[in-house]
């Protein structure tokens, strides 16, 4: 399994518009091969920083499957425009696992 950490900056004024994108976006990235859950964190440290983390199969899924689909673009369709700046994206491997 892979962690897909994806840091997204948006404007504060605008995190009403963006938590209903996300939720139209969210059925996009659901319906990829090899997805297996995200969750959406908002920083309560910096206003208007927000943290995606998707669980996939494999690495491949995310980097060939999604992120080559027409599925992404219209995920980036509807997020892009709330960014203000590049999301830096990192993939993590599990090290040890819960119990």
């Amino acid at each position: 399994m892979i962690l897909e950490v994806a840091v997204f900056h948006v404007d504060p004024a605008r995190d009403p518009e963006f938590h209903r994108a996300i939720q139209m976006a969210s059925p996009y990235i659901a319906k990829a091969r090899g997805y297996l859950g995200h969750t959406v964190h908002r920083c309560r440290e910096t206003p208007g920083r927000y943290l995606l983390l998707v669980h996939w199969q494999t690495l491949a899924d995310h980097l060939e499957g999604f992120r080559q689909s027409e599925d992404f673009l219209a995920w980036r369709e509807i997020l892009g425009p709330f960014f203000t700046r590049d999301p830096q994206v990192e993939h993590y491997d599990p090290v040890y696992p819960s119990p």
